[in-house]
């Protein structure tokens, strides 16, 4: 058991040692896509593309006032929570937010603070929600970019808009998906962890739950009835509890800023936290990653590091 904790520990060090960048490099226009596959995609490494979108009306039409004139009077689902940390651990528990409908001019009032309300408001309904829920606005933007397509051979599987206040974050999680994520106003925070450093990024079991406002404004905790128990991570990278999760000493994360008309490339399988500026905008585009042999050295360093428990 020593040696395979060994053999975790000098697992990530070798990788950053081989390919792995200090910080996210920029590009100054996107490549071809042979090229960005070859680059980015197939060594799994982030990056962030200037001019990549610089032809979208959305960059100069996208204020309140269009929206509110555009799609004021649709109704969406938005997230709310009490502290802005929706689908993240509160004590012994997942909690996911209460899904809100309202109309976008009701949401924006809140954003601008024309109406006073409790609880931390973010449109992140991550199942293509712009082509479902505000198709009025596709012709603002793409629905696929065609160099990340052609480099993939597929069309996303979703695209997804953001939305929402300053106080909320996204916490610490992984996706399977190749993620190009594109700013329109604002800016985002992110901090970026490799999968190799999966040994040192601590995962538990959570009962599932849900955020619900009651009348008097408070929240309440509902437990998911006949639920499996939800693995997710329990750091905070903001402030990690290094007593608690000493192995997360070893993990090296990575902070970016991407602003408005910057594109991240976020690979699959990197953990992410995220951070934004109060009113920020942002497209993101899906696309489902390769179940190829990363994918299985990935379940395989996952369940070892599972098997040994603390490194």
């Amino acid at each position: 058991m020593d040696a395979v904790k060994e053999c975790l520990r000098n697992f990530p060090k070798e990788a950053r040692e081989l390919y792995l960048n200090d910080a996210v490099p920029y590009l100054d226009r996107p490549l071809s896509p042979l090229q960005f596959y070859r680059d980015w995609i197939a060594p799994n490494k982030p990056c962030i593309i200037r001019n990549a979108f610089s032809d979208w009306p959305a960059l100069s039409k996208w204020n309140p006032t269009y929206l509110r004139e555009k799609v004021g009077s649709k109704v969406i689902s938005v997230a709310v929570t009490p502290n802005g940390y929706a689908d993240a651990v509160n004590g012994n528990r997942f909690v996911m937010p209460e899904e809100r409908q309202m109309t976008f001019s009701a949401l924006l009032d809140i954003i601008e603070g024309k109406v006073k309300s409790s609880g931390v408001f973010y449109v992140q309904k991550q199942c293509s929600n712009l082509t479902e829920e505000l198709p009025e606005l596709t012709g603002d933007v793409q629905t696929h970019i065609p160099w990340m397509s052609e480099a993939l051979g597929k069309q996303p599987d979703a695209v997804n808009f953001w939305l929402g206040e300053e106080s909320a974050v996204t916490s610490m999680h992984k996706d399977h998906y190749e993620n190009l994520y594109c700013v329109i106003s604002g800016q985002k925070e992110f901090i970026l962890i490799p999968p190799t450093d999966r040994p040192f990024i601590p995962y538990e079991l959570y009962q599932s739950a849900t955020y619900r406002q009651k009348e008097d404004g408070k929240f309440e905790i509902v437990d998911e009835e006949d639920s499996t128990k939800v693995p997710w991570i329990p750091l905070d990278p903001l402030n990690p509890d290094y007593e608690r999760y000493p192995s997360y000493v070893l993990a090296k994360p990575v902070r970016c800023t991407v602003k408005a008309g910057e594109m991240l490339y976020l690979p699959s399988l990197w953990f992410h936290h995220v951070q934004q500026s109060h009113g920020c905008i942002a497209v993101n585009f899906w696309y489902d990653m390769e179940y190829d042999i990363k994918y299985n050295y990935f379940q395989l360093m996952e369940s070892l590091t599972n098997a040994v428990g603390s490194l």
